[in-house]
């Protein structure tokens, strides 16, 4: 996928890219797979905002995506790769054999025409899926089950990809894109291949307005603020933070500070830490 520069008639244009779409083919989604994406600007039941900084955005329709794959030795041909706003990833429109259709993450490769199958008996090519008991070791793998039958959690952003490391009794070594180590089950379902787009990460917005198009509101620094608003509030001229570490608007540590529950019951599967 190749990137789209402009020339700088204005200064928002100087640094703006956008993608040139070159992997989509399909311009118009599936109707039968859309549902209704409601907006609620990161407020609660009770119109108290829980979430900061959401609101307004462009309207959206969610796309119905198939993380599951079960429908086994049944093969299925790619109509088309789609761009889909509610996430990173394009996504591809496939049929199966008895008329289904049906969206999934569209893997790096992936074309029109081409022939996709999940189950035990699938080869190994990017696009189908199979228990990582049927994935030789070394292999290149996303959409990642935790559980058998839940459907794919981990390794579903654009560019993304994992990789086998071994197989031991009941459980496979999979590599994540973080780097952590991670005990998954064999008969957990993994996709072959890598996920396509993966220039997504270079993509420069160039003005605020295309992160407000996004539904993300405007970030205020906390040392901006007044005290009554902000631990990093107040102070003459430019304030340090003043205090032995970053803080949360509500006084709780940040910036590094550990987030993840101690003694959690999936620690156990987690062989080596993320970088």
């Amino acid at each position: 996928m190749g990137m789209k520069h402009f020339k700088a008639y204005t200064p928002s244009r100087r640094n703006m890219t956008v993608s040139t779409f070159e992997e989509v083919t399909k311009k118009t989604p599936e109707k039968s797979l859309l549902t209704k994406k409601k907006k609620n600007a990161g407020r609660n039941s009770y119109g108290r905002v829980t979430v900061r900084h959401q609101g307004g955005g462009n309207r959206q329709k969610y796309r119905i995506i198939d993380f599951k794959r079960q429908k086994d030795n049944m093969e299925a041909t790619v109509i088309g790769i789609e761009y889909d706003p509610n996430r990173s990833s394009n996504i591809a429109l496939i049929q199966y054999e008895d008329g289904e259709k049906a969206y999934i993450l569209a893997p790096l490769g992936l074309k029109d025409g081409d022939k996709i199958v999940s189950g035990d008996k699938a080869d190994i090519k990017p696009g189908n899926c199979m228990p990582i008991e049927n994935i030789p070791v070394g292999t290149m793998i996303h959409n990642i089950e935790l559980n058998p039958g839940q459907g794919g959690k981990m390794v579903r952003a654009a560019g993304q990809e994992a990789q086998l490391m071994a197989k031991e009794g009941k459980y496979a070594h999979v590599r994540l894109p973080s780097g952590e180590m991670r005990l998954v089950s064999v008969r957990c379902r993994a996709t072959i291949g890598t996920i396509g787009n993966t220039d997504h990460e270079n993509v420069k917005l160039g003005k605020a307005g295309r992160k407000r198009h996004m539904g993300i509101r405007p970030t205020v620094r906390g040392s901006v603020m007044n005290p009554v608003d902000h631990p990093h509030g107040g102070g003459e001229g430019k304030a340090p933070v003043g205090r032995p570490g970053p803080l949360t608007p509500w006084g709780k540590p940040a910036l590094g500070y550990k987030t993840r529950e101690k003694h959690k019951t999936s620690d156990k599967f987690i062989v080596k830490r993320r970088k």
